[in-house]
């Protein structure tokens, strides 16, 4: 069974790489967006923004957060983090940096984002209970391959994993 997934990521950069994942069949993405339509999202405004953010992660199950090289720190992807985590969502990263782009080139690995979001109040509250994943290979055919060995797997550990935390207490500064 495909599950329904929300791919965060730097959408300049690392589209074509998303679209990799997209492509695997073995998720079934909720996030997608012509270039056009996300041009129209995106000069409407962050209300706009905000509200088709939730509106396609409302759908997931899961949401997976596509580190490239400055993936860490952007607005909207701690926004989305926050989200998936406060949804009760599957959540986990995988560092995409060499898979290749559309120009064949690959980047430098970027930093774990959960290590910089703040979960109520915390920062960097996610480190260390969000794994992300980084492929232990450099060409990008092994590092995809790779990913779609594990990529079933990963996810159900993620939802699954987001199911036990629901008992969790809140996350609270010392």
């Amino acid at each position: 069974m495909l599950r329904k997934t929300f791919l965060s990521y730097h959408h300049h950069l690392d589209v074509v790489r998303a679209c990799q994942i997209r492509g695997s069949g073995l998720i079934e993405p909720t996030d997608l967006a012509s270039d056009h339509v996300w041009a129209a999202i995106s000069r409407a405004g962050d209300t706009a923004v905000r509200r088709w953010i939730d509106a396609q992660m409302n759908e997931a199950d899961c949401v997976i957060v596509l580190v490239g090289q400055i993936t860490a720190g952007r607005r909207w992807i701690d926004y989305e983090i926050q989200k998936a985590w406060h949804d009760g969502r599957g959540l986990f990263g995988i560092h995409i940096h060499n898979l290749k782009n559309d120009h064949g080139s690959q980047t430098s690995k970027g930093a774990d984002p959960f290590a910089g979001v703040a979960i109520d109040g915390v920062p960097g509250a996610l480190a260390g209970r969000v794994p992300c994943y980084d492929p232990p290979y450099l060409s990008g055919r092994d590092v995809f391959d790779y990913v779609c060995g594990k990529l079933p797997q990963w996810i159900e550990r993620a939802i699954a994993s987001r199911q036990a935390v629901q008992s969790w207490p809140a996350i609270r500064s010392a």
